[in-house]
């Protein structure tokens, strides 16, 4: 089965001043099947805009991205991006119109939905409307997750409940996993391999694997994973 290899040599924007803009300099990686990583790096390196070509929706690049066997794709946004004028299930089914009543429902209970599916996303507050855009995305049973910064603006509490329940996700369907975030205990929590990212033109500076990805941990374990993380950078 093929991974996902990513080999982005060069990607820039029309600047305002009539030149380009560097946004991602040489920056290659690959995932292998149920892999999860995570890309972390400061605002602005060119998180999103690589997510994007991941994606398929910038093929303005220098460079080639494979995706995983079949393709299916699910994407999480910053945003959730329901229609509003759909229910909840609804924007479900738009996106996995083939998806059984039984996986559905056993999806929206693991994502604590099953109370919510009919209402409308103006009825949904930002925690519920951002487990629907999750959900959404697991409905298609994907090949390939990207997820950008999914938990954004979020208390800490909730945005660790919902890490939690990703994990799990993740742990029972396995799918090779792409993450964007620049909270570095939100990577350990949910990844695999940790690849940090320098400022714009983005590359690759560090690249950590997590032991034991997905599982608790003890705060000794880590303090020695963010030591590890910070000799990395160190070095870099």
């Amino acid at each position: 089965m093929r991974r996902l290899e990513v080999d982005v040599r060069h990607k820039s924007f029309a600047a305002a001043s009539g030149g380009r803009l560097d946004v991602i300099g040489s920056l290659a990686f690959s995932l292998g099947n149920g892999e999860v990583g995570a890309l972390v790096g400061p605002s602005g390196c060119g998180k999103t805009t690589l997510l994007r070509i991941i994606a398929g929706l910038d093929r303005d690049y220098d460079g080639s991205v494979t995706l995983p066997d079949h393709g299916r794709l699910g994407v999480v946004f910053q945003e959730p991006r329901l229609l509003p004028w759909r229910t909840l299930e609804q924007n479900v089914r738009l996106a996995a119109p083939d998806a059984s009543d039984e996986a559905l429902t056993a999806l929206f209970r693991a994502l604590g939905l099953d109370a919510h599916r009919q209402l409308f996303p103006g009825e949904l507050s930002l925690g519920l409307a951002r487990r629907a855009a999750l959900a959404r995305a697991f409905a298609v049973e994907p090949e390939l997750l990207l997820l950008d910064e999914p938990f954004v603006s979020l208390d800490d509490t909730l945005a660790m409940r919902l890490r939690d329940e990703l994990a799990e996700l993740v742990t029972r369907r396995p799918v090779t996993t792409l993450l964007v975030t620049h909270n570095v205990d939100e990577a350990i929590g949910l990844a695999d391999r940790l690849f940090f990212l320098s400022a714009s033109p983005a590359r690759v500076i560090a690249e950590v694997p997590v032991a034991r990805p997905r599982e608790k941990r003890t705060a000794e374990e880590l303090a020695a994973l963010r030591a590890e993380i910070a000799r990395k950078l160190g070095q870099a």
